[in-house]
């Protein structure tokens, strides 16, 4: 969302409350502005963008024929304590630990946007709803691309007999020992990564050290094959970098002339409107 004015919000006539009512309204609206025809070109992809997202198909190529092998008999030589830490680091590339928090904040954001509601407390609302439906769908369209093309290769997980095999393949299969490539982690992770980056740019070295953790950590562990925490990378990088240029596009949370976020809503801001939207 665009940045609001400083003027002080005007109090509301009435004490707004908590309502599923306006719930489905809220999110129909929003998904309308979501929906609606660009409103402004947005820079097209740079050179070295497109170099890179090159670069990483080879790099998953390569790593079939050259580290999948050596990784798998690598891991299986690991210490006990080496894994048993990496089984609780990985967890922090499930993507519920992303998804479930910014959509039930969604979903509180649609029940708190009423009409009776100042202009000003609801577009605070709306610039959050906003952002958290960003981070939302820069999460989980790449995930729903990697799970479509998980079970449309259904590339065996490196424990699969032959152990660490890396060119078993299964085609359309639901079976989860078969949905290696590419790497659900790897995909969360990076998409995370784009998407915290997107909005606070400051953090971006750090989003990459946490992907690049993950990625390790499912090498770690043989749930996944070098080659499949490229792809899985490259998929939520990509998808998610497609997502910003897309709110972009329609002069939501992004700037479309260089893709910088907008300035949001202080906290002094949103807890102004809080206050305002639960009636204290």
């Amino acid at each position: 969302m665009k940045p609001l004015d400083d003027a002080p919000p005007p109090l509301p006539s009435r004490p707004a409350s908590l309502s599923g009512r306006d719930v489905p309204v809220n999110l129909a609206q929003w998904c309308v502005a979501l929906a609606r025809p660009s409103r402004a070109p947005v820079p097209p992809f740079p050179k070295g963008a497109v170099a890179g997202i090159v670069i990483m198909l080879g790099a998953v190529v390569a790593a079939m024929f050259l580290l999948d092998a050596p990784a798998v008999e690598w891991a299986r030589h690991l210490p006990r304590g080496v894994v048993d830490a990496f089984e609780q680091i990985t967890n922090a590339g499930l993507s519920g630990w992303y998804l479930v928090p910014s959509g039930v904040i969604v979903l509180l954001l649609a029940a708190l946007a009423s009409p009776a509601l100042p202009r000003f407390t609801r577009g605070v609302l709306a610039a959050l709803a906003a952002r958290c439906g960003f981070f939302f769908l820069a999460i989980g369209v790449p995930g729903l691309v990697t799970t479509f093309f998980k079970h449309v290769l259904g590339r065996a997980r490196p424990y699969v007999e032959p152990a660490g095999h890396p060119f078993t393949f299964i085609g359309f299969s639901l079976d989860s020992n078969y949905a290696s490539l590419p790497s659900g982690h790897g995909t969360t992770a990076a998409s995370v990564a784009v998407a915290i980056g997107a909005l606070f740019p400051r953090t971006r070295w750090i989003m990459w050290l946490y992907v690049l953790t993950i990625m390790f950590s499912r090498i770690v562990l043989m749930s996944h094959h070098p080659s499949d925490v490229f792809a899985g990378a490259l998929v939520g990088a990509l998808f998610a970098a497609l997502v910003r240029r897309w709110f972009a596009a329609r002069c939501l949370v992004f700037s479309p002339r260089d893709l910088s976020p907008f300035p949001g809503p202080s906290l002094r801001r949103i807890g102004a409107a809080l206050r305002r939207a639960f009636g204290s």
